[in-house]
């Protein structure tokens, strides 16, 4: 709670801590660890993620919801292909941005979905010696975090499409929706007012496409995008990884964005 008084459920506990600290009183201000009860005593600038959290294993989930809704999270890119095949139709999830509209606003429905949050092989984000890979699960965030550390190790030359694509981040949506949104959601929406997928083009991007039967195609991003929110996905088909080549001397990229608002 807000107050940072335990709930009434914990009122034993609350005894039981402050008789094993005795001398630990509140005036003191002593600092206590995540595991004490009670709030009061803790003075530290930021609360701390919790350690039971951080260290849970994930699992494979298999959920039912109102209507019917089936939603499913694997954890290995075998059981997201498996699934893909069962369901030709499911709707993939990553950060919901765009289905969670589409759903709420526009009445659509998606009776199965299956997130992609988890997969391992989909979070990939290797530095390559002739480029970089990113895996389409990878958070815009994560992304951001990741270009800067490219930026500053690698020759200015070869990071000129890598510097494009961290300034136009900057102004790409919020925070919030930066650590859940994906690169991968972000493309296969293939919006027309996309802020990144012009940059895929002018970058030479290639995309790697996997089938439901474990089979890898390559793309490249200026053949990916076919029209209107249309993409060079068959049925059954996922957006495995985005390569970014590394850039060539006097080559150079530069974004503009241009719109009523900076920030979207």
């Amino acid at each position: 709670p807000s107050s940072g008084q335990p709930c009434s459920c914990g009122e034993h506990k609350v005894h039981n801590c402050e008789s094993s600290f005795g001398a630990a009183t509140i005036g003191e201000q002593k600092p206590v660890s995540y595991s004490e009860i009670d709030g009061r005593l803790y003075n530290e600038k930021e609360l701390i993620f919790p350690p039971e959290l951080a260290l849970r294993n994930d699992l494979a989930l298999k959920l039912y919801g109102y209507g019917g809704i089936r939603w499913y999270r694997p954890l290995k890119l075998s059981a997201l292909l498996d699934l893909r095949l069962l369901y030709p139709n499911a709707k993939l999830v990553a950060g919901n941005t765009e289905i969670g509209i589409e759903m709420n606003f526009k009445n659509a429905q998606y009776p199965i979905l299956i997130s992609v949050t988890h997969v391992h092989e989909l979070n990939v984000l290797s530095i390559k010696e002739n480029g970089l890979e990113i895996g389409s699960s990878v958070r815009l965030s994560r992304l951001q975090h990741i270009l800067l550390k490219v930026i500053t190790e690698r020759d200015i030359h070869e990071t000129s499409s890598c510097r494009a694509i961290s300034e136009q981040l900057k102004w790409f949506a919020g925070k919030q929706v930066k650590n859940v949104a994906s690169v991968g959601g972000n493309i296969c929406t293939a919006s027309p007012i996309s802020d990144l997928n012009p940059l895929w083009m002018a970058a030479r991007a290639e995309f790697q496409i996997v089938d439901s039967k474990g089979y890898i195609r390559t793309v490249r991003a200026k053949d990916f995008f076919l029209g209107y929110r249309k993409v060079d996905l068959a049925q059954g088909e996922i957006l495995l990884s985005i390569f970014i080549p590394w850039s060539r001397r006097f080559e150079f990229v530069k974004e503009f964005k241009q719109s009523h608002r900076r920030e979207d």
